[in-house]
């Protein structure tokens, strides 16, 4: 049983994807309910129509609306998720806001502190109830999704950058305290996907990528899924690139 948040859309509706089609059930929570919900019809229509799906055991979904920023609704999740399954494998903290594109002095308030609430503090919250419950059962594997702004500054992006850089942080301090319970904790720094949430320039971000192109979303949820299916156990507190070379340079060195 694996936990999706922001499966709806995005990268968390390819993570979903790529699991369903590995046969996993996934559990797609997302505040956009009608997201989710598309992604869940989206799976159970393929699976329908193709009869190699359901030989290969296409994985079922659920669907459950959600603020990651509210903690006590991410703890009835995953109590729900145990309750209902049993058990908590895995999960993957995809849901997130960009916040807008100014200047750090005139960056307003409000939406600093809710990119910071979500973005960080929802997976705070995630991670407080994923680990308790896989601590119960004696292990389990999270990813939680970054981004390259957890490694470099982007200029009219604070809050973002803020909040990624929190989850590095996360990530790497939960992987310390869990590892000798068995649960894994990886996170994904993904480069410029386009996705319905980019509000930059995109040709100046695409050309700061050396391979060319921006990443799509289902190569990084090939790299999630390996993660939380396949990667050895030992694989803890590592903040994985996925970026065309974007963070291996240096800056202004071609």
């Amino acid at each position: 049983m694996t936990l999706v948040t922001g499966g709806g859309n995005g990268i968390g509706a390819a993570v979903v994807n790529r699991l369903a089609a590995s046969g996993v059930t996934v559990v797609i929570a997302d505040r956009d309910l009608e997201g989710a919900e598309r992604t869940a019809a989206r799976i159970r229509a393929e699976a329908s129509a193709e009869p190699r799906a359901r030989v290969a055991g296409v994985g079922r979904v659920e669907v459950r609306g959600i603020d990651v920023s509210d903690f006590d609704a991410v703890d009835a999740l995953v109590d729900w998720i145990v309750e209902r399954h049993g058990r908590l494998d895995d999960a993957c903290n995809c849901a997130g806001v960009t916040g807008v594109r100014a200047d750090l002095a005139e960056y307003p308030e409000a939406v600093f502190r809710r990119v910071l609430e979500v973005d960080a503090g929802g997976v705070f919250a995630c991670l407080r109830a994923e680990l308790g419950a896989m601590a119960t059962r004696g292990g389990g594997r999270v990813v939680n999704v970054a981004s390259g702004a957890a490694a470099l500054g982007v200029a009219g992006s604070s809050a973002y950058v803020a909040a990624k850089h929190a989850v590095a942080g996360l990530t790497r301090t939960a992987a310390i305290e869990y590892a000798a319970r068995g649960i894994a904790v990886n996170a994904v720094s993904p480069g410029l996907v386009m996705t319905d949430a980019v509000d930059l320039d995109v040709d100046r971000f695409v050309a700061a990528h050396p391979s060319g192109r921006p990443v799509t979303p289902e190569e990084v949820a090939d790299v999630v899924a390996w993660l939380l299916l396949d990667a050895p156990p030992q694989l803890t507190g590592a903040l994985i690139p996925i970026d065309g070379g974007l963070t291996a340079q240096i800056a202004g060195v071609a």
